[in-house]
């Protein structure tokens, strides 16, 4: 089994990143969009189409991308061995950080189509950049740490 995943490892390498910007993208969209819905007027049909655009990303783009990654990132891994290196240990910790952040997101996009308003436009800006500050910890893992601890 793990000779013929070996034999397309670089399609699960390419799908993985591939996966990976498109659920960073819609981890950095969903923000913005909440604070686009902050402007609306609650029970408003602006705020429907707000609610109802970020289902939308949640189900066509963000849930279906954060389980690709970890499916490919979790078989290449298997697959390469590298369960038993550090640099994996912290890798997979930032992705269970980034996909805590996920779900957090997520429960707030669904108290804000609720026309609850739990965050404030100064809030949804400040985190907004928590994918952008994991990714970097995640690529520095991958390429330096690992190259260091190697």
């Amino acid at each position: 089994m793990r000779e013929a995943i070996l034999t397309i490892y670089p399609w699960l390498v390419s799908g993985h990143v591939i996966f990976m910007t498109f659920w960073l993208a819609g981890l950095f969209m969903l923000p913005r969009q909440c604070i686009y819905m902050l402007d609306a007027a609650p029970g408003s049909a602006e705020e429907a189409q707000w609610a109802r655009r970020m289902g939308l990303l949640r189900k066509i783009i963000l849930t279906p991308s954060l389980i690709v990654v970890w499916v490919l990132g979790l078989t290449q891994a298997w697959a390469m061995g590298y369960f038993t290196e550090g640099w994996i240990h912290i890798k997979i910790t930032l992705v269970l950080l980034l996909t805590g952040y996920h779900g957090w997101l997520v429960a707030k996009t669904k108290k804000m189509a609720r026309g609850e308003r739990p965050l404030t436009e100064s809030r949804l800006r400040m985190i907004g950049e928590i994918p952008g500050v994991l990714l970097v910890l995640i690529v520095v893992t991958v390429y330096v740490v690992r190259s260091v601890l190697a």
